[in-house]
């Protein structure tokens, strides 16, 4: 047998390097990659409150800072994030998305003795252990922020930071302030507001107007519409949840959580923690200031926004959130 020539041996050496690490050609396709079980596209239903129920979740990207959302309302849905995906991922941070129970892609019981603080805030630790989650952050918005200071002290070991966006730490507080800025328009628009109120015809379409006005001014600013993730969001609200939780309107609660105060809780919260706020926000700024102090540790991110700044003051938020989760991944504080 003739021995191989040289030019022989480097030609098989260079196919069997082409087999094991495949060469990406532009304009030839990837491979398509192959899975032992079928891709939901990172979709996954947690099982919560005792495996009775399922909640919908989302993981987006891939990176070992790993961020789990939590929106609000109550009933409100995930949809209204959705502007993380332009921000997130390229800045190597995976995050999930999480529709609590109630919201529109999880199961939807009608028993409204499922909706409390403290039910909510331990579903969120089942969300965590399905999830495989053991060192994360909380992001929560509004309801959602009230969450994350319910976690943070109840649920504080595999906590490694927190965000709390466009929450205040009590809810009396939060309605002095919102009423104190209705009350800033004019006389006969509040007037009419509060008439619709006393007989509990919040689904007026007057009454939905006037509201319309003030969401325009410290919910969203963004004219002539809000974005769309927003809307839909908006859209797909379940008001079992709402009206047990908070009452039928903005300006006046009286649901569940009409008391909730934790400005003794937050001085417990022992993770870093970033408190956001906006000037238009129908959350006080000087609230929020003032839980930056009481938090240990904690910093305050304030946008030029309103209680929607994450996308009415978009960049700030998302350079705020992104740069405290870097800091704190790089062992700064």
């Amino acid at each position: 047998m003739r021995p191989l020539s040289i030019l022989a041996v480097l030609a098989l050496l260079c196919l069997a390097s082409c087999h094991e690490n495949p060469v990406k050609v532009k304009g030839v396709p990837a491979a398509i990659p192959v899975y032992s079980e079928v891709q939901s596209g990172g979709v996954r239903m947690i099982p919560v409150r005792g495996g009775k129920y399922r909640v919908w979740t989302k993981k987006v990207g891939d990176g070992h800072i790993k961020v789990l959302l939590l929106h609000g309302g109550p009933g409100l849905t995930h949809e209204y994030f959705e502007c993380m995906e332009s921000y997130f991922p390229q800045s190597g941070i995976e995050f999930y998305y999480y529709d609590q129970l109630g919201s529109h892609y999880s199961d939807r019981p009608t028993d409204t003795a499922l909706w409390s603080v403290e039910q909510f805030t331990d579903e969120v630790e089942d969300v965590r252990k399905g999830l495989g989650l053991d060192t994360f952050y909380l992001l929560g918005h509004s309801w959602g922020g009230m969450l994350t200071m319910e976690y943070a002290v109840k649920y504080p070991d595999h906590l490694k930071g927190a965000i709390i966006s466009n929450m205040t730490a009590s809810i009396p507080d939060y309605v002095t302030y919102i009423n104190k800025l209705r009350d800033q328009e004019p006389a006969e628009a509040v007037a009419k507001m509060k008439k619709y109120e006393a007989a509990n015809q919040s689904d007026n379409p007057e009454y939905q107007q006037l509201v319309k006005v003030l969401y325009d001014k410290y919910i969203c600013r963004i004219k002539p519409e809000w974005p769309e993730p927003l809307t839909r969001s908006f859209g797909h609200i379940n008001s079992q949840v709402y009206n047990t939780m908070q009452g039928n309107n903005e300006f006046v609660v009286s649901g569940r959580f009409k008391n909730w105060d934790a400005w003794d809780k937050i001085p417990h919260i022992k993770c870093p923690t970033l408190v956001v706020g906006a000037v238009y926000d129908e959350m006080d700024t000087a609230e929020i200031n003032r839980m930056g102090r009481v938090i240990p540790g904690a910093k305050v991110l304030m946008c030029s926004g309103s209680h929607m700044s994450l996308w009415d003051d978009q960049q700030r938020y998302m350079e705020g959130v992104i740069g405290f989760l870097r800091d704190v991944d790089a062992g700064k504080k």
